[in-house]
């Protein structure tokens, strides 16, 4: 598929106040995208979008991300069946980051380590210990 194209903002005023979706993608292409539970507000998961991904999650109302260890946009759930359903989307203020609100399907989970948020773990004194 052909990568989406998004406009470019012509000056920070269009940018920061402005109506028309601009993304600003870092150097690698990408974008961040955190992805919280839209009834409770927990945070599920941070993850990566580039242009396709992003369009695809407007298209379809889907989250799609894009992986940058395999290279690969994947639609979220495909095989693990957590497909999350976006409520709604919104952009910072400068345009460089998503905030998805979703509901999840399937049993709910969001990591594929098997935690329904990958955020499962606190620092203690410098030493993780898991909290799901």
């Amino acid at each position: 598929m052909t990568e989406a194209v998004f406009p470019v903002a012509p000056d920070t005023a269009a940018l920061e106040r402005g109506t028309v979706l601009a993304p600003r993608f870092n150097t690698d292409g990408l974008i961040a995208a955190v992805a919280t539970d839209a009834a409770s507000g927990e945070v599920l998961m941070l993850a990566w979008m580039n242009a396709e991904a992003l369009k695809r999650t407007i298209d379809s109302g889907q989250a799609h991300y894009f992986s940058r260890s395999r290279q690969a946009l994947w639609k979220k759930g495909e095989t693990s069946g957590q497909v999350q359903t976006v409520r709604e989307m919104r952009i910072d203020c400068d345009q460089d980051a998503v905030w998805l609100k979703v509901t999840v399907g399937g049993d709910g989970g969001a990591c594929h380590v098997g935690f329904r948020s990958c955020f499962y773990r606190v620092v203690e004194d410098g030493t993780l210990v898991e909290r799901p």
